[in-house]
């Protein structure tokens, strides 16, 4: 959608991938960007999440995708019917990088890095005239309207046509999403969602000190958790000195943080042996162990042992290792009460944020006319595996196509 180049810049606050985006559509559309950011550099978050491998989105089927933006999901279907998941390889491999589709339906580039991909990025923008502004910190507005930026040659008051904040939540505040936001958008009437922990890990009821001596950091490999009547995940975790984290937790962050803000706890069940039906379990463990010890019987007969074995005997009393029908089921739904998550500064990303009935469908906010917002801000979430990529680069494209809207309009 063209419009008329403004005199002044539009102005973008925050350089990750949902500015970069933004960005990267106003300048094709003609238009003077400036985008600044509070860090020496920019997509700091974008390079670090890349670094064991740069999951840019998921090849899973639309409607599947779509579901998991949880609540959210029809808003995110929005974002996501502009810039999918394909539409995003396109992207990537316009930028002369390669994508292949992993085992587990993951897309990475070839070389499985960020560092490549964003250089890339930068140097397009820069030669479409976007101007990038490190060090430059937002503070919010001042009487006149006007925004005000900290920066290395002193303080800045702006008036851009249009403005984009793409400020990130909370998560990683080192690397400059650290929710600073929150109430200067709440003082001038804008609904914004308390920023909790996504993707994260989360805290038991106190693990014994033997626990912890032994296996803090040791891996859960090849099992399945869930809450009680609902369907099992499988995949791995990690015990920590806390309690669990690892990518199965993290894909079940939303139900465990919301089972612990409506009850105090989530009362996680892991299936310590998902391959094997109960009955199996329970015959095994029903063969006559002569003199071996528990331990021995366990390893023996069901290959458990390690981390496994000793989370059986912290969560079991010592009368369930002498039922087999009881320590069967227990193997197959360990129960492991979750009682609070981990600070949302450790979480890989957060929820909560900007209201959905803040924004217009163009995300713009309602209460300031001309401030679009867009990315990990608003309030949504999704499990890793390249959905919250694919929905902060969407969602810059919706904010970026709205200012287009917006300033046409007021033309």
């Amino acid at each position: 959608m063209p419009t008329r180049p403004n005199p002044s810049p539009i102005a973008i606050i925050g350089a990750g991938p949902s500015g970069l985006m933004a960005a990267e559509v106003l300048s094709q559309a003609g238009q003077a960007v400036a985008l600044y950011d509070a860090m020496p550099s920019v997509g700091r978050k974008f390079l670090l999440a890349g670094v064991g491998g740069m999951n840019i989105t998921h090849s899973e089927a639309k409607r599947s995708f779509v579901g998991r933006y949880y609540e959210q999901a029809g808003w995110a279907a929005d974002w996501l019917e502009g810039f999918d998941a394909q539409a995003l390889r396109s992207w990537v491999e316009g930028l002369g990088l390669a994508t292949f589709i992993g085992s587990s339906g993951r897309v990475f580039p070839t070389d499985m890095k960020a560092a490549p991909l964003l250089r890339a990025w930068v140097a397009r923008l820069r030669e479409q005239g976007v101007q990038i502004h490190t060090r430059h910190r937002w503070r919010g507005w001042d009487e006149q309207g006007r925004l005000m930026l900290d920066s290395p040659l002193g303080e800045l008051r702006l008036i851009p046509p249009a403005t984009l904040l793409a400020l990130g939540g909370a998560s990683w505040p080192r690397l400059g999403s650290d929710g600073a936001w929150q109430p200067w958008l709440a003082q001038r009437g804008v609904p914004v969602a308390a920023l909790r922990p996504a993707n994260c890990g989360f805290e038991v009821d106190g693990w014994s000190e033997l626990l912890k001596r032994k296996f803090a950091g040791s891996p859960l490999k090849n099992i399945a958790m869930g809450l009680p009547g609902q369907p099992m995940h499988s995949g791995e975790a990690i015990l920590t000195e806390q309690g669990l984290e690892g990518s199965l937790v993290y894909a079940l962050s939303a139900s465990l943080r919301r089972a612990i803000e409506q009850h105090g706890h989530a009362p996680l069940l892991i299936d310590l042996l998902p391959q094997q039906p109960l009955g199996k379990v329970r015959a095994a463990l029903e063969k006559p162990r002569g003199s071996r010890s528990m331990a021995k019987h366990l390893h023996s007969q069901l290959r458990l042992d390690g981390a496994k074995a000793a989370l059986l005997h912290e969560q079991l009393s010592k009368g369930t290792f002498e039922d087999p029908a009881r320590l069967a089921q227990a193997i197959k739904a360990l129960p492991c009460p979750l009682v609070r998550a981990r600070p949302v500064e450790e979480a890989i990303s957060s929820a909560g944020g900007v209201c959905r009935e803040g924004l217009t469908d163009g995300l713009m906010l309602r209460a300031l006319p001309g401030v679009f917002c867009a990315g990990e801000m608003l309030d949504w979430e999704a499990p890793t595996g390249g959905y919250l990529l694919t929905a902060c680069f969407a969602s810059g494209r919706q904010a970026a196509q709205g200012m287009l809207a917006y300033m046409a309009d007021a033309c």
